[in-house]
C-alpha cells in the first residue's frame, strides 16, 4: 500500500516556536551560531508570509534559560507568549495547549531547543492527540549530533515528519506563479547562494531586455 502523502497547508498549519531562549541558544552546538539563528528566523519569515498562526513559548526563563530572542518577540509581538513556570514539556502546560487548540489548525509546525526534549516531547504529545506534526530540523538544535538523529528517530518512528524550513516555505507555497518575488525573496534573504542565483539571474535578464 502506497504511503499517503500528507502536504502542509498554510489554511490548517500552525507554527510553533519552543524554547528560542538566549541561554539555550548557548547549548547549539550541531549547527554554528549564525547558521542557526538565520534558519530559526527564516522559519518566522515563512510563519508571517504566509500568515500562519504562531504561537510562542519559554521554560524557566527568570533562571539560566533566559528570556525568548527578541527577534521573535518583536516579530510575534501580537501571537500567544507562554512563559512556562516550570514544565519542561509544553504540553503538559494548559495554556500553551488551549493556545495551540485555539489556532484551529491540525498541523503543527515545530522548532525548538533542545532538540530531543523541547521539541521531542511536545510533537510526540501532540501527535497523541491527533495532529499532524512537522519538525523543522534545521530550526531545532541541541548538543552534538548523536542527540540530534537520536531524537529525529524517535519522532519520525512516531509518526513526525522531518522538515527543514526550505521544504516547509516550497510546500506551502505550491507553484512559484502564486508569488515568485514573495518566495524568492525569503529564499535570498535566508540562502546566500541563493541571492547569488537571484542576483546573476537579475544582471542576465537585463543584459538581455
Amino acid at each position: 500500500m502506497a504511503a499517503k502523502y500528507n502536504r502542509l497547508s498554510k489554511n490548517n498549519a500552525a507554527v510553533l516556536f519552543v524554547d528560542h531562549q538566549s541561554g539555550l541558544f548557548s547549548l547549539v552546538r550541531d549547527f554554528s551560531a549564525d547558521e542557526f539563528r538565520n534558519n530559526v528566523l527564516a522559519l518566522a519569515d515563512i510563519a508571517k508570509y504566509y500568515n500562519l498562526p504562531v504561537v510562542l513559548t519559554t521554560s524557566f526563563e527568570d533562571g539560566p534559560n533566559g528570556p525568548i530572542i527578541p527577534e521573535l518577540k518583536k516579530m510575534f509581538s501580537d501571537a500567544p507568549y507562554i512563559a512556562r513556570p516550570g514544565q519542561i514539556n509544553a504540553w503538559d502546560n494548559e495554556d500553551f495547549t488551549k493556545c495551540v487548540r485555539d489556532t484551529g489548525r491540525k498541523q503543527l509546525i515545530i522548532a525548538g531547543i533542545v532538540t530531543e526534549v523541547c521539541v521531542a516531547f511536545p510533537a510526540l504529545s501532540a501527535l497523541e492527540e491527533g495532529f499532524e506534526v512537522f519538525i523543522v530540523t534545521d530550526a531545532s538544535g541541541t548538543f552534538n549530533e548523536s542527540a540530534r538523529y537520536a531524537a529525529w528517530h524517535r519522532m519520525s518512528n512516531a509518526g513526525c515528519q522531518l522538515m527543514n524550513w526550505f521544504s516547509v516555505a516550497s510546500e506551502l507555497h505550491r507553484d512559484w506563479r502564486n508569488d515568485v518575488e514573495g518566495l524568492m525573496n525569503i529564499l535570498s534573504n535566508h540562502l546566500p547562494d541563493y541571492r547569488n542565483l537571484v542576483t546573476s539571474h537579475s544582471a542576465t535578464s537585463h543584459i538581455f531586455t
